[in-house]
């Protein structure tokens, strides 16, 4: 399917390129006639107004689909083909080409319903016609390159039939009186647990390969790099996205796009595509008529704006087109309506496939000019023809476009794997960047904490002890409002000196689960609290809390607590997605404690990253130190020296490791080159403020339910409950 309402071409189209055949081939005859008697089949239930009226620009008339396929084996089978063959009007040339230059003129797309004349017979004797002389054709031996041209002819009719089907729902679901084109018909239904399936990534091949038949843009075969990803196990469904609707996914605009939103405005989208609000609940237009929208069925008439829009909002994103071709493909069996259900909407621009190349001659036309401004479908609809679509099928639309049977399956990048690997994988692409970087996160190995726990210990470093004496104060206030038997988990846990303050004034807590990067820090954590609290079921957890946790205790009774300021590491995009991640895992009822650190003067914060005693410069150069122990490095750490500065305009405050000298440093067989004053960014440290704090967590689906501030210099802890 397009959105012009034509077929791709060919993979290969060279007509009567190879010898022909010794005798005709029977199986194509009768493919031929099965397939055209499917179309008439089709528009059986029509009558001739039905067959008429064009709802749209972006529809056409049946009587149009059935003559415009009709017309495409007379121009490009019979006429050059069948010798004697007798046109059967000159004047269909113009009315029933849709959008083939080389072929000529022709009528406008928006008045197709203009066309009375011919009349439905007309263009049923148009097709008998037609028919005729394909018999003829297809009773003579045929070269390769003619049955390639039927072979497309009739995957083009294919396509037409879903399209018959799409543009009557839109014409029906126009009429007060909401006719059923068949009230019998069977409508998309539930499959799938709901989860997600773990695809490990790497290099795959995506693309038509050696099958019979392949469109044109579906090659080549080639290869891409797909990062470990997730894939939902079953489409969204009409559930989901009614929760969508009553958290105001329509009204909100976080979630959507720009033009996305501007269409929303504009067009007053408030829910897919032919559902009505009736005071019983949604009902929704079908082929099968109106009818109650089935909750667990999966969502249909939804554009990819729509489909990007709910992926924000809960959380996730959209696959690419080579994620979800490649899990068709690998893991056929982990999918349920992967095919025959709706089409379902990927991230991916409709551009060409690396190496692709048009098909030679008019056929040529239809995929390579449309190659710009659309959007990549994958997979099948419940009124594409069986057998039709293929793994590597691309079908396309635009981003606004929402009549044809679309809906959507989520995706998410894979949980960031532990360990030296991801190790590795940072410090060299961090270290490759136009700006050199190295996460935050991998300052912790046994070195580096240890390094921290005596930062907090210094003068200038202010957060922690403020932090420290505000939470020994308002310790029996948070304890209020945290329900008995709950699980208290402490993000990025370290030495977890904070959290005896809560466990000392929550003798409710049931248990106690540390998430931290450093096995070490984790562990050790653990055991001091384990033999303190032995009445506390402890449960450590070895992650980057910024991608998942695993199970750690009943998500109705889950505390979130997360102290040190350090949510100020993250940039507030970053920092709404990590909220947003802490609102699933922690479930409905969860609670969340987080620690700011409040803006202001800029000398108090840069004296607090750079203590006298220069602890912070040996936490930030053991960085530097872990990369040559464990990643094989030879960094000179004599040739780096620590910078901390305010960047005023990004609110935060910066550290830097900045080379002293030119110099090259290898790590893992890469080799990096510096200048003299050229930096690594290691850290940044935003500063908040209540205000500001507070819509970052409503845009993660908190809200402040208690603040608490400490006195100068200022940090401040909030009690943040489900919005």
């Amino acid at each position: 399917m397009t959105p012009s309402d034509d077929a791709p071409a060919l993979a290969v189209f060279a007509p009567n390129s190879l010898p022909a055949q010794a005798s005709p081939d029977l199986a194509l005859q009768a493919r031929y006639q099965s397939l055209r008697a499917a179309s008439l089949a089709l528009a059986a239930p029509l009558s001739p107004e039905d067959q008429q009226v064009q709802s749209m620009p972006d529809a056409s008339p049946v009587k149009w689909h059935l003559a415009h396929v009709t017309w495409f084996f007379e121009t490009f089978l019979l006429k050059p083909w069948l010798p004697d063959y007798e046109v059967f009007d000159p004047n269909y040339v113009y009315l029933f080409n849709s959008y083939y230059e080389a072929v000529g003129a022709r009528h406008p797309r928006p008045a197709r319903g203009l066309l009375t004349r011919p009349s439905l017979a007309g263009v049923l004797a148009y097709r008998a016609h037609v028919d005729a002389g394909m018999c003829r054709l297809l009773g003579a031996p045929l070269g390769r390159g003619v049955r390639d041209l039927v072979t497309l002819g009739l995957a083009h009719e294919e396509q037409h039939q879903e399209l018959i089907l799409t543009d009557i729902l839109n014409l029906f679901a126009a009429s007060p009186l909401k006719p059923a084109y068949d009230a019998g018909r069977r409508q998309p239904s539930a499959g799938g647990t709901g989860g997600f399936v773990d695809l490990p990534g790497g290099i795959v091949r995506v693309g038509a390969g050696d099958q019979d038949f392949a469109f044109d843009n579906e090659t080549p075969l080639h290869e891409v790099l797909l990062r470990p990803y997730r894939l939902a196990d079953r489409l969204v469904t009409n559930r989901e996205w009614q929760a969508f609707m009553e958290d105001g996914g329509y009204r909100r605009h976080e979630f959507w796009l720009s033009d996305a939103w501007a269409r929303v405005q504009a067009e007053g989208w408030e829910a897919p595509l032919y559902w009505e609000r009736h005071d019983d609940g949604w009902w929704a237009m079908t082929l099968a008529g109106l009818a109650p929208v089935e909750a667990d069925a999966p969502v249909t008439h939804v554009s990819f704006f729509e489909a990007a829009a709910f992926a924000a909002w809960v959380g996730k994103r959209l696959p690419t087109e080579a994620e979800w071709e490649h899990a068709a493909a690998a893991r056929p069996g982990a999918f349920a309506q992967m095919f025959g259900e709706v089409w379902q909407w990927t991230a991916s621009a409709y551009t060409p496939h690396p190496g692709f190349a048009p098909a030679s001659g008019a056929v040529g036309e239809y995929n390579a000019k449309f190659m710009v401004g659309q959007m990549v479908l994958k997979g099948a609809a419940r009124a594409t023809p069986a057998g039709h679509s293929r793994p590597s099928y691309r079908n396309f639309f635009y981003p606004h476009q929402r009549w044809m049977f679309a809906g959507l399956r989520l995706a998410s990048d894979a949980p960031a794997a532990e360990g030296s690997e991801a190790f590795q994988f940072d410090v060299l692409t961090g270290l490759a960047a136009a700006r050199r970087r190295l996460p935050a996160k991998w300052f912790y190995d046994a070195a580096g904490s240890a390094l921290f726990e005596r930062i907090c210990a210094e003068p200038e470093y202010y957060p922690t002890r403020q932090e420290t004496a505000l939470l020994a104060s308002i310790a029996p206030e948070l304890a209020a409002c945290i329900p008995a038997g709950a699980t208290l988990v402490e993000l990025g846990s370290g030495a977890s000196v904070k959290t005896r303050l809560l466990l000392d004034a929550a003798p409710q807590l049931a248990a106690y689960a540390p998430v931290d990067i450093s096995e070490t820090a984790v562990a050790a954590a653990a055991a001091a609290i384990a033999r303190d609290y032995p009445a506390l079921r402890v449960s450590p957890v070895v992650a980057d809390f910024t991608r998942t946790w695993g199970a750690v205790g009943r998500t109705d009774g889950l505390v979130g607590f997360f102290p040190g300021s350090t949510i100020g590491n993250f940039t507030p995009d970053d920092a709404v997605e990590l909220m947003r991640g802490v609102h699933e895992r922690l479930g409905p009822g969860g609670l969340f404690i987080v620690g700011i650190d409040l803006a202001k003067d800029e000398a108090t914060l840069t004296a607090a990253y750079n203590d006298a005693a220069g602890v912070t410069a040996a936490f930030n150069l053991n960085i530097l130190a872990r990369i040559n122990r464990e990643l094989g490095g030879d960094f000179d750490l004599t040739g780096f020296a620590h910078r901390a500065v305010w960047n005023r305009m990004e609110g935060r405050v910066e550290m830097h490791l900045e080379s002293l000298r030119p110099q090259t440093v290898t790590v893992a067989r890469s080799h990096f080159s510096f200048v003299r004053g050229e930096t690594i960014h290691t850290e940044s440290s935003y500063k908040h403020t209540l205000e500001g704090f507070e819509a970052l967590a409503q845009r993660a689906g908190w809200r402040v339910a208690r603040s608490w501030t400490s006195a100068a210099p200022a940090v401040a802890v909030v009690l943040l409950t489900p919005a």
